[in-house]
């Protein structure tokens, strides 16, 4: 299923429409990706801000079914029901300290953050979905991944595909198939001096 579902989305400002386009199917066909493709993912990622350009974010992924396997088993059993068919599945990690000097790096999970950013709108332009959970089991995902959590956080599990047909999901996640909404634009972004003013409430003054 490749063609656009329809999407209800509308911006409060003039955006570019990748940012309206990029969102997180569940249904996802279980053919394979391309080399290409797969190098192409990573390499938007790799082009990613980062504090000092210390790029502390690593992909660990499985595109053949059996390492598919190994991962999907990290995940959740509700997650596991859509996930297990996506070609592509990964784990986003972040390094918690830099490299020079050992310092914790507070700045590597927003980091990390920008980097999965990127490849979420790069999987788009190649017609492609990517999905973020943090549904998984962290134990058995450092066990499987072989990392030390003293080294790394492990910060997310990531499935990428094309879109399938919503029919092959579960009932409920069948209902709930289709872009989202999100939160108001005053309430994510608020100038300093309404922020800081008095006001009879908690939070941010109303806006005008």
């Amino acid at each position: 299923m490749n063609g656009k579902p329809a999407n209800p989305r509308a911006a409060d400002w003039d955006i570019d429409s990748q940012f309206l386009d990029r969102w997180s199917p569940r249904a996802f066909s279980e053919e394979p990706l391309s080399e290409r493709e797969i190098h192409t993912l990573f390499e938007a990622a790799r082009w990613a801000p980062s504090c000092y350009n210390e790029q502390p974010w690593l992909f660990v992924y499985a595109a053949d079914e059996a390492s598919r396997r190994r991962l999907c088993a990290c995940l959740v059993p509700k997650n596991q029901a859509w996930a297990c068919r996506a070609p592509l599945l990964c784990f986003v990690l972040s390094r918690r300290r830099f490299r020079a000097g050992g310092r914790e790096n507070r700045h590597a999970a927003f980091d990390a953050g920008a980097a999965w950013m990127a490849l979420a709108l790069q999987a788009r332009r190649l017609g492609l979905y990517a999905h973020a959970m943090a549904g998984f089991r962290l134990e058995e995902a450092y066990r499987t991944l072989g990392v030390s959590p003293e080294e790394w956080h492990v910060l997310a599990a990531v499935a990428v595909g094309r879109r399938a047909d919503p029919s092959l999901l579960p009932e409920d996640l069948k209902a709930i198939e289709a872009p989202n909404a999100r939160k108001p634009h005053v309430e994510v972004a608020v100038a300093l001096e309404r922020w800081t003013a008095p006001t009879d409430r908690e939070g941010p003054a109303a806006a005008p």
